[in-house]
């Protein structure tokens, strides 16, 4: 697959890159081509470690960027990863008001009485109170599930109920440990694109529904969170909480948001999850996924769809799905 800059804002993002067989690499990316980036130019020893010292660590870049030399390649002629190498991956529920207002719309019991719109008024009132009153809802990923767009998304054959889920993630940079919100975004190292591909009929059990949801099996098969494949300085991102999300499923729009109908906004998620455990440099925040999933328009992945999610100036990511039984 040719990678490319399409929808890149940034005058420089970082990348994880392979030209030809050889493992990833990290990389520079400004405009259409990229260049290696080792310990000694990044002044750490790894991206994490680096990430640490974001966002004042990214003016060590710079310089770079601008160089004119034989050290860069064409961005067309290597392969990019996922950007990324999370120790930990929070994931936020439920936290787009139109959103959850379609799922709760979409989810309606056979024996509920309500008009429709009486429905989703009152999820709309639940929202709204919920947003005065309540605290952001998050779960755990598995960092093992985080690949780039470079890898099939390989649709397990246990069920036929996957859906996509386009969500701004925040790259964490210094540690975070009971920030508060006036502090969180001090701790933001940058921004990146993720699916966060979700098993619906595996979310809520059957078989002991007092337990609730079960987010495991629902969102951790092998490859369930395409990341990247940028990540693209917090610097450069002047309003994450206005930004523009579009996926798209074979060329037809099926998410179109901004994060502006984030019931919790970043400060309020990062907060919120530093209260719990450290969150450390490099890991995944997400912040949820708009309206517009498969659930709502009655159409779940199949083999060979191809997905394409754009954020504003992230970039774009493109994860092809292949049936499990067509990729042995």
């Amino acid at each position: 697959m040719t990678s490319s800059s399409d929808g890149l804002t940034a005058p420089f993002v970082l990348v994880r890159f392979r030209a030809g067989d050889a493992e990833p690499a990290l990389g520079l990316v400004a405009g259409e081509r990229v260049r290696p980036i080792g310990p000694d130019e990044l002044g750490a020893p790894d991206l994490n470690a680096f990430l640490a010292e974001a966002p004042a660590a990214w003016d060590r870049l710079a310089a770079i960027a601008g160089r004119d030399d034989d050290a860069w390649l064409p961005l067309a002629d290597v392969t990019l990863a996922a950007p990324v190498t999370p120790r930990q991956v929070l994931q936020t529920g439920a936290n787009y008001r139109t959103h959850v207002i379609d799922l709760v719309a979409a989810g309606r019991a056979k024996n509920d009485p309500r008009p429709i719109e009486e429905l989703r008024a009152w999820a709309a009132d639940m929202m709204d109170r919920r947003a005065r009153e309540g605290t952001p809802y998050f779960f755990i990923g598995l960092p093992a599930a985080v690949v780039g767009d470079d890898v099939p998304l390989r649709l397990p054959g246990y069920s036929d109920q996957h859906d996509w889920e386009l969500e701004l993630a925040v790259v964490i940079g210094k540690e975070a440990f009971r920030v508060d919100r006036e502090h969180a975004m001090e701790h933001v190292a940058g921004y990146t694109i993720v699916n966060d591909v979700t098993t619906r009929d595996l979310v809520f059990r059957e078989d002991m529904k007092e337990i609730g949801t079960d987010w495991y099996r629902g969102k951790n098969a092998p490859g369930f969170l395409p990341t990247g494949p940028f990540l693209v300085p917090a610097p450069f991102v002047a309003t994450p909480g206005d930004l523009h999300l579009e996926l798209t499923l074979n060329g037809e729009t099926m998410q179109d948001a901004t994060t502006s109908d984030l019931l919790f906004d970043l400060p309020a998620l990062i907060a919120g999850a530093s209260q719990n455990m450290p969150l450390l440099p490099g890991d995944l925040l997400l912040t949820g996924s708009p309206a517009g999933n498969g659930i709502v328009h009655g159409r779940m992945l199949r083999d060979g769809d191809v997905m394409v999610g754009a954020i504003e100036g992230l970039g774009r990511q493109t994860v092809r799905a292949i049936a499990e039984e067509a990729s042995r």
